[in-house]
């Protein structure tokens, strides 16, 4: 049997304590024989990016919005974001909020001597 893994980074969660049991969740079968806990469940991340939504829409307010998303693992968050703040959007303001979206494909710096 293969070796267990934890299936994220802990963050401060008094319900939590160690994570959540597997049973709490649908685990993929072919993840089941590596998990032990989850620890971020889902909707924590969601709960988490819509606050963080909330927060950008009360700062930018009505203005234009700017967003930059750094490909290779980003794109989901980004795009679970921006669903965000253009829902809090429509339902928060009578404007229609303006979004232009871009992104970027960055390599890691490498030091040349």
């Amino acid at each position: 049997m293969a070796e267990k893994r934890v299936a994220a980074v802990k963050i401060e969660d008094e319900d939590a304590g160690a994570g959540y049991p597997l049973g709490a969740f649908c685990i993929p079968a072919h993840y089941a024989d590596y998990l032990e806990t989850v620890l971020i469940p889902h909707g924590i991340i969601r709960d988490r990016t819509e606050k963080l939504a909330r927060d950008i829409v009360e700062d930018i307010g009505d203005g234009p919005i700017v967003a930059l998303c750094v490909l290779k693992g980003g794109h989901q968050f980004f795009h679970d974001l921006l669903d965000c703040i253009q829902t809090i959007g429509r339902t928060s303001t009578k404007t229609i909020m303006q979004i232009r979206v871009d992104f970027v494909r960055l390599k890691s710096y490498v030091v040349i001597e």
